[in-house]
């Protein structure tokens, strides 16, 4: 093996992401916090974390950096913070904006974008609102992208060979017809990975998604019992039915995030991840919808037997 091949000259943590600098949208609950936090346990020098809830977002804050400190007792000044909070809300473009000055202003620089923000409302084909779609596309499809937009002007500013990791879903290839709405825009994130992910090659800026599955966070509790009517235990009912016994957990999707953002991942960029415990392609052919379910052009029930794929 010649000497340019050896992993010899490579950094000897892969995983690390000591001295690094990045954003996260959707940081001030579930996959977002965790991801959040697992950064710091690898040596992120600077957070910016980003939500509606202030309350919730300067906790998140506060606990990363408390942590931070007791583990660098001897450092001083702006040494002492790593995660700073600024709320944003991701439809409006001036918000938008506000992050990455953010990450300038705070620490100079940005070398990982994760967008893990989303609005997740119900629509099918026959009660989509136009309000609904707008949000849906704003949130899920224009903030990540022209956060990427700004995230890679200043990577390529700085000559930083940086990381963007978009989440989008498994429910892009299609889903079920109440997520219409929602499956349409992470399609459309899915595109924009690859469309990137070509463009920003020679800067060596990487730009992969994770489509994920179903997910165990805060968010899904609330659409399983706002939404789908469930009691306090849809969550053991339904892990109880998935071929791993459990729903993703929202650490080892954090994991899979923070490879993507690290060395670890070398040059793999363009890709959409599937995470999800089930096969893509595999299996029957799809199924026909129920046809008791395809009848109600004036008014669609979301009562469907098959809950293992609402996500």
């Amino acid at each position: 093996m010649s000497s340019s091949s050896s992993s010899s000259a490579l950094p000897s943590s892969y995983s690390s992401l000591k001295g690094k600098v990045a954003i996260i949208t959707g940081s001030t609950q579930g996959l977002g916090e965790a991801t959040a936090h697992l950064f710091q346990e690898r040596g992120i020098r600077g957070l910016i974390l980003t939500g509606r809830n202030v309350e919730r977002g300067e906790a998140v804050a506060k606990k990363i950096n408390d942590k931070h400190q007791a583990e660098n007792t001897e450092a001083t000044g702006k040494d002492r913070a790593v995660a700073y909070f600024v709320q944003a809300d991701l439809r409006k473009m001036d918000e938008i904006s506000k992050l990455t000055q953010a990450a300038d202003d705070h620490f100079g620089t940005l070398h990982i974008l994760v967008n893990a923000a989303a609005y997740t409302g119900r629509g099918s084909i026959w009660d989509t609102t136009p309000d609904l779609m707008d949000d849906m596309m704003a949130i899920n499809l224009k903030a990540p992208f022209f956060l990427m937009q700004r995230a890679i002007q200043i990577m390529e500013r700085d000559q930083i060979q940086g990381s963007i990791v978009n989440i989008s879903s498994t429910a892009s290839y299609g889903s079920l017809p109440m997520l219409a709405p929602y499956s349409i825009s992470k399609g459309a994130l899915n595109v924009a990975t690859k469309n990137v992910a070509y463009a920003v090659m020679r800067s060596r800026i990487k730009v992969n998604a994770l489509c994920i599955g179903w997910m165990d966070t805060p968010g899904e509790d609330d659409v399983q019992k706002a939404v789908h009517g469930k009691s306090d235990g849809w969550l053991q009912e339904a892990e109880a039915q998935q071929p791993f016994g459990r729903l993703l957990k929202v650490q080892e999707v954090a994991r899979c995030i923070a490879y993507c953002a690290s060395e670890e991942s070398g040059m793999m960029t363009g890709c959409l991840i599937d995470f999800d415990q089930s096969v893509f392609g595999g299996g029957p052919a799809p199924c026909p919808p129920p046809q008791q379910e395809w009848d109600q052009a004036k008014g669609v029930k979301y009562s469907f037997d098959d809950t293992s794929h609402w996500w």
